[in-house]
């Protein structure tokens, strides 16, 4: 399978939304929204009446409590939502509720969170975003033990694309990759960088090299 990288944007107003989109263009097709609600994250982002530009494909990871409102909100323009699934309060009933709007059962885990919560799920859940990071922040420390959730995760369900998301720059991404991961989430390597498409294909070299 071919691996990739997300380009992540994490922005505050619709003129910062806008200058990612320039940046972007021609470097990437899918974009990785970053939601934090000021309240699971410190950190208020995409928490305004957004625009997003046709010319991309968004997944969207929700940083927030009581995500489904938001998704209600953003369902003709999102391809993938990832809440945090330690705010759904019956994660069954989500995966029904999610899979009624014809989209993609996907979830993301925080560092600490223990592999019992999202095991009961795990064959019916298609897409998982483990955080090497405590969220909320660009730039924030990379934390390898996360990393060791992949294999226990494959297991049980090989067909589960696992998206690693936090820290990632030419070091790291090998070690997510060889620990299994599909898609690595990338922000300020390349989203924040003057030349996203150079630091895309950096990373994606650094993979290759880890085969």
């Amino acid at each position: 399978m071919k691996q990739k990288i997300l380009p992540s944007v994490m922005a505050k107003s619709q003129k910062e939304l806008n200058d990612y989109f320039k940046r972007l263009k021609g470097a990437t097709k899918h974009i990785h929204l970053d939601v934090g609600d000021g309240k699971f994250v410190p950190s208020k982002v995409l928490n305004f009446n957004f625009k997003l530009s046709k010319q991309f494909q968004y997944n969207a990871h929700l940083m927030m409590k009581n995500p489904q409102k938001w998704i209600e909100k953003n369902l003709k323009t999102i391809d993938i939502f990832i809440p945090q699934i330690e705010e759904i309060k019956s994660p069954q009933k989500y995966i029904d509720w999610i899979k009624s709007k014809k989209k993609k059962v996907a979830f993301a885990l925080k560092p600490e969170t223990k592999m019992e919560v999202i095991k009961p799920y795990l064959k019916n859940i298609e897409i998982i975003l483990i955080l090497t990071v405590h969220p909320g922040f660009y730039g924030a420390k990379f934390l390898r033990s996360p990393l060791k959730k992949i294999s226990w995760i494959k297991k049980i369900n090989p067909r589960i694309k696992i998206i690693v998301d936090g820290g990632m720059h030419p070091t790291t991404i090998g070690e997510a990759a060889k620990a299994g991961a599909d898609y690595f989430v990338s922000g300020s390597y390349t989203s924040k960088s003057d030349n996203p498409k150079r630091q895309i294909k950096k990373l994606l070299k650094a993979i290759r090299s880890e085969r």
